[in-house]
Parts: structure tokens; C-alpha cells; sequence
């Protein structure tokens, strides 16, 4: 069971604390959006106030701890201060005597600075619901240009309301950030985490638009090379719910390593794979000879993972006309040679049965009716 606004009064884990919602969850219910996880903010307490409270320390760098019974996020009240590069580089602070105007200072963006007080009241001492209904992603203060990942989550959130415009302040201090050399200070794994979930949204290809214009997108993803068409192919892509490794492979898909960038982001194994087939996948699914046809299934490992083969014909529809009806007969017709059988009729002879499998596997394809004109068909337009 969930608390929410209202219910902290009753709750006696935080009875008697200053708690507030912040972040996302606010900012996503004024934009009339269902909201995800909500972050609290705890005003005047210490950890060893939460921990007799029966509060989990979960936190690493700051005080953060877990509801004894909801298991949501608690974290104290918190300023920071500069102390060396990167996103890392910073010093926390959370005594009792920092404000919960002082913990929102410290945040990204003013629409992520919003916070609701159990009774339903909003704070909200920089703008943020004016910029919500301005439409802008605006920085909360010169801070911005201190940590490198707020330039990554400006595009992400760029990505997300492709219907806000950027700041142009903001973009100036994101393009510091590039200048100053903040960006050569964020490691892969965290890259990466902005790019998984910018590539979710519902434009991900202004996520990607952002960091070129900053500067950033050379120096965090060293080798991706985007097209004037990769940001249709990736809207066509959310429109079509294809997966992260889907997504992933559409936005590599014009590099020369494709599976090279996604190793230097540490990118899961699964987004790799889809970069890396991808463009052949492209290069061959408009190909109705049986040869070229059973080679591409082959290097596809199509035989032994057939839905990853499926899905890839899908993510290759948002690019060209794939006829996706056809591949899976195709699919099907090479999957019901009997290669069981095949190997006892020439026990032993290891060339024989590789060349009457194959041979079979070409047979069952022409059997397969092919289009009058030849022409693969599809419902995604040139």
C-alpha cells in the first residue's frame, strides 16, 4: 500500500516529519500525465531520526532511505558544492538546517523543482509550473553547467516533450558544459543510462538532435553518425513500440562499426546484436533469390532464434517496405526441414549432409510463391 498526499499525516512512519513529493511525479501530474514512482524529500531530520523511524539506508553518496513499508524513496534534504570534475565531483551536504528551497535550488530544470506538501500545496520558488505552461525546459541556476549529466538529461527530456522548447540560456550553459570539458568526465555505463531511456520516449531522435548541437554528441557516443532521416525512422520506430535494442540498432544503423559504439557505451549485449545485424538485414530483406535469402537467415542465426530474426524484420520496416507475411513464410518453410532425417539418411558423412541440407533449405524457399513482379511489399512508405 501507497501513501499519498494527505496520507502522511496518519502514516506514523513519517508522522511528524517535513516531507514533501518532488520531481517527476509532480511535474508529470500537472501535465495531466500518469505519474511513475514518487520521490519524497525529508526537511529537518537526520539518519538517525529515520533509522529509529524503522526507515532502510539505501543511499550511497547522500542519505537516501526506503519507507518501512511502501519501499519508497526517501532522501534528506540536501545542498552540493563543486569539488572536482564530472558528475561525481561534488560534495554533499544534509543537515537539519537545509530547506526544502535549498534542496530544489540544487535540481535540474525547473519543471523538476516542483514540490507537493502533504496537504496538496505546491512549492515552487523557480517558475516551474509557469514553464510547464509556457512549454520550456528551462535550467534552475548557474549550477546547470557543473554537471555534465544534466546536459544529458536536458535531451532526454527534450525527447520526451518534443513539444518544449529549450531555454536559450540553457542551451548556452549546456554548450559550456561541452566547452569546459565537463561531458569528457562521464563514464559509458552512465551515458548510457540517459541514452536507454531517451531513446524510449516518444521523439527520440531530438534527444540526439540536442547533444549535436551542443557539442556533446561527438564526445559522449565517439563514432555514431546520424542522417537526415534517423529521427523519422526512430519516431516511426516509438510509433511502432519496437524495443530498445530495435531503437538502438535504427540510430546506429549509418555508422561504419554499428556494434563498435554500442561497446564503448556497454550497451546490453541484445542492442549490440541488433546494431550489428541490422544492416544486413537491410541489405538483404529486399532479396527474393533462395541463396540470398537462406544466407541472410543463417547469418541471422534466424533457425536456432526466430523471433529475434522476426523482430528485426520489424525494426527494418520503419526504414524500407519490408513484406513481413513473406519472411515468415519463408521462416517456416526452412524450419520444416526435417534435418533429423536428413542426417540419418547420410550417417557419417558430414559434407554430404551439410550439402543436402542445404539443398533442401533452398528447395523448401522456392516452393515459397513469389510476388508477380517480384517486388517486396509493405506498409511503410519511401
Amino acid at each position: 500500500m501507497t501513501h499519498k498526499p494527505g496520507d502522511a499525516a496518519v502514516d506514523s512512519a513519517v508522522q511528524g516529519l517535513e516531507v514533501y513529493i518532488v520531481g517527476g511525479a509532480v511535474r508529470d501530474e500537472l501535465l495531466g500525465m500518469p505519474a511513475g514512482d514518487r520521490d519524497w524529500v525529508v526537511v529537518g531530520a537526520n539518519p538517525d531520526t529515520m533509522a529509529k523511524r524503522g526507515f532502510i539506508p539505501v543511499g550511497g553518496d547522500f542519505p537516501v532511505f526506503l519507507h518501512p513499508r511502501t519501499k519508497e524513496e526517501y532522501a534528506l534534504a540536501r545542498t552540493e558544492r563543486k569539488s572536482g570534475r564530472g558528475y561525481r565531483g561534488f560534495t554533499f551536504y544534509t543537515g537539519p538546517d537545509v530547506t526544502l528551497e535549498d534542496d530544489l535550488r540544487r535540481r535540474d530544470l525547473t519543471i523538476n523543482a516542483i514540490a507537493r506538501a502533504p496537504d496538496g500545496r505546491l512549492i515552487d520558488p523557480w517558475g516551474g509550473q509557469q514553464d510547464i505552461r509556457d512549454r520550456v525546459l528551462r535550467h534552475v541556476g548557474q549550477a546547470f553547467a557543473e554537471d555534465p549529466v544534466r546536459l544529458l538529461r536536458l535531451a532526454r527530456f527534450a525527447a520526451r516533450f518534443p513539444d518544449f522548447r529549450i531555454a536559450d540560456e540553457t542551451m548556452a550553459l549546456a554548450r559550456k558544459l561541452v566547452d569546459d570539458g565537463e561531458v569528457d568526465a562521464l563514464v559509458p555505463e552512465r551515458v548510457w543510462q540517459e541514452v536507454a531511456k531517451g531513446l524510449m520516449t516518444e521523439q527520440p531522435g531530438r534527444m540526439f538532435d540536442v547533444l549535436a548541437q551542443t557539442g556533446a554528441l561527438k564526445r559522449v557516443m565517439p563514432g555514431l553518425q546520424l542522417s537526415q532521416t534517423s529521427a523519422a525512422e526512430l519516431a516511426r520506430a516509438a510509433e511502432q513500440g519496437v524495443n530498445l535494442a530495435g531503437r538502438f540498432a535504427i540510430l546506429c544503423r549509418h555508422c561504419a562499426d554499428p556494434a563498435r559504439v554500442g561497446a564503448q557505451l556497454r550497451a546490453p549485449g541484445e542492442c549490440q546484436d541488433y546494431a550489428r545485424l541490422l544492416p544486413m538485414v537491410l541489405k538483404g530483406v529486399g532479396h527474393n533469390q533462395p541463396q540470398v535469402v537462406l544466407d541472410l537467415m543463417l547469418r541471422c542465426d534466424a533457425l536456432r532464434r526466430p523471433q529475434r530474426f522476426l523482430d528485426l524484420l520489424e525494426v527494418a520496416g520503419c526504414v524500407q517496405r519490408v513484406d513481413l507475411s513473406r519472411w515468415k513464410a519463408r521462416l517456416h518453410a526452412v524450419q520444416t526441414v526435417d534435418a533429423g532425417a536428413i542426417a540419418r539418411a547420410h550417417a557419417g558423412q558430414v559434407e554430404k549432409i551439410k550439402e543436402a541440407l542445404q539443398q533442401a533449405r533452398l528447395n523448401a524457399l522456392e516452393a515459397v510463391a513469389t510476388p508477380r513482379d517480384g517486388t517486396p511489399t509493405g506498409n511503410v512508405p519511401t
